[in-house]
């Protein structure tokens, strides 16, 4: 599982050869029906700009209707002569529901006077560029460089063409329409839900005492997170956390540079600098200060574990950026492009400056940042089967989960691609993981929100962080990595965050000091120690 979340390869290797992908989506589009009979009925095409000004020719999909071609039969035509490219893409795309787009472009190469370019976009791939004196030309001239290239993994897969019960779907989850749309109420009964408001009126207790001490942050707060503990006496947040972006610098060697300040993300750093705080209090000689530690003595596996009756929650004020995001309407029937749509929309996502890519989007490949990070929704489900504890705390503590994820947004009414991205995707692992570890299914449901977006551009890049025990809030510039001036704690001139991985280390060589652990004491780096 540490490999599986491991930071991904080179740019440009998450994509397979072109034939690669659309063998791909033969096998996962194929139509149930084998019984076909020669028939065909016009296709829908629809012709104007797109945002950018560009001309594209684009086919969408409509609802599944009975294939009346077979795959076989309309290669065949196009080879006599019967049709041209343009037509059998078309058919194709019909028949394989495909999506399907001949999108102009620009020419290739120094060719002398006017020519018009354009290239064929099946699922978001795009094939060779044909050029021509008319847009007609162009068009059917990239069709055909696109059918060269096609053909080949047609005629391979003849044999299988006809056969599609046995293919699975791309994702572990069952074609069900959304809870939403079976039970339009649910939004406002778990809204309603007593622990879905404890939670929240905690939550805002807490960030009305923070914002009442420094109102002129109070722009930051509508990217809320926060990590509560809730016992027998009730809800108490100890983890706060604000912000919407990622470091626009390089990587630091001296870790002292926050790369990722995402709220959830800044929340969880504040959370575990808690527990920090908490293991110094039980390794300490005060039977006061042991006792009042959320931790106690694991015997079975030699490690802290939280003490029995407590749990750990998550709120958030808004839906997390990435796979967590897909459309609520999108359906997941593993014979049409749906199925191609979501098995992008619920892959690996990675955050840059603040604006999120799948790493299919080609809009990724050309981004220049020096700090690409994971996005919010794919590091909660990492959490969510290693422990929100991170690497170095699981040398004293046993795995720490969330037992429920709270959204506050108030634009959402579907938590769908929440279930799908966190609880779903990486189903069925817990067998293959060390002891103690397991893929945990929290609880996620919808909740009031406790702060609105503020339109104050001057802190659009601002953070802020607090922990239990913290006798101050400290605001971190996402974009910089580092504490601002104005900022109420500061840890000293560099204007190092208390959240970066030096102040972690450094945390982390108390506790190792405190527990006797000289095994530990003796490592030299953040990354030694995490091994």
């Amino acid at each position: 599982i540490l490999t599986a979340f491991r930071m991904f390869p080179a740019r440009g290797s998450f994509r397979g050869s072109r034939g690669a992908c659309f063998a791909q989506i033969l096998m996962k589009n194929l139509p149930v029906t084998p019984g076909l009979t020669e028939s065909y009925e016009p296709l829908s095409t629809s012709n104007g700009p797109s945002k950018d000004g560009q001309v594209k020719n684009t086919f969408r999909p409509g609802p599944a209707i009975k294939p009346k071609l077979s795959p076989k039969m309309l290669i065949d035509r196009y080879r006599q002569g019967e049709s041209n490219a343009v037509s059998l893409l078309h058919q194709l795309a019909q028949l394989l529901q495909f999506h399907l787009e001949l999108k102009e472009t620009v020419t290739t190469g120094n060719i002398p006077g006017l020519y018009f370019a354009f290239c064929v976009v099946i699922d978001g791939v795009e094939y060779k560029t044909g050029m021509g004196r008319t847009k007609k030309e162009a068009r059917l001239k990239a069709a055909v460089l696109a059918v060269q290239d096609l053909l080949p993994t047609l005629e391979s897969m003849k044999s299988v063409l006809p056969e599609a019960s046995g293919v699975p779907p791309p994702l572990p989850v069952k074609e069900e329409p959304s809870i939403s749309d079976i039970h339009p109420c649910r939004a406002i009964h778990e809204r309603k839900n007593s622990v879905n408001l404890q939670i929240p009126h905690a939550v805002r207790d807490q960030l009305t005492k923070l914002m009442n001490c420094h109102p002129e942050f109070s722009a930051c707060a509508g990217t809320t997170a926060a990590f509560i503990i809730q016992t027998s006496s009730g809800c108490e947040v100890v983890a706060f956390g604000t912000g919407n972006f990622n470091t626009k610098e390089s990587a630091s060697s001296s870790g002292r540079i926050v790369h990722d300040s995402h709220a959830v993300v800044t929340a969880r750093r504040s959370l575990m600098r808690f527990l920090y705080r908490h293991l110094l209090m039980f390794f300490s000689k005060t039977a006061y200060l042991t006792e009042k530690s959320i931790f106690q003595q694991n015997s079975s596996s030699g490690l802290l574990s939280l003490k029995s009756g407590i749990t750990l929650h998550l709120y958030v004020n808004q839906l997390p950026k990435g796979a967590a995001q897909i459309p609520s309407k999108l359906r997941l029937n593993p014979l049409s492009i749906s199925a191609w749509q979501v098995n992008n929309e619920i892959s690996l996502h990675l955050s840059v400056e603040g604006k999120v890519f799948s790493v299919f989007s080609s809009a990724f490949d050309q981004s220049a940042s020096k700090v690409v990070s994971m996005s919010t929704t794919d590091k909660l489900t990492q959490w969510q089967v290693l422990g929100y504890q991170g690497a170095l705390l699981s040398h004293f503590i046993e795995p720490i989960y969330v037992q429920s994820i709270l959204i506050g947004d108030s634009g959402c009414s579907d938590i769908r691609g929440m279930e799908l991205s966190v609880s779903q995707r990486v189903e069925g692992i817990t067998s293959q993981l060390p002891m103690f570890y397991c893929m945990m299914r929290p609880h996620i449901s919808l909740a009031p929100s406790v702060a609105t977006n503020s339109t104050n551009s001057g802190q659009l890049t601002y953070g802020i962080n607090w922990s239990e025990g913290d006798s101050s809030l400290e605001v971190v510039d996402g974009l910089e990595g580092k504490t601002i001036e104005e900022s109420p704690f500061k840890s000293g001139s560099a204007l190092a965050s208390r959240l970066c991985k030096a102040a972690m280390l450094h945390r982390f060589k108390l506790v190792a000091k405190e527990a006797q652990r000289q095994d530990l004491l003796a490592t030299s780096s953040y990354r030694e120690a995490k091994v």
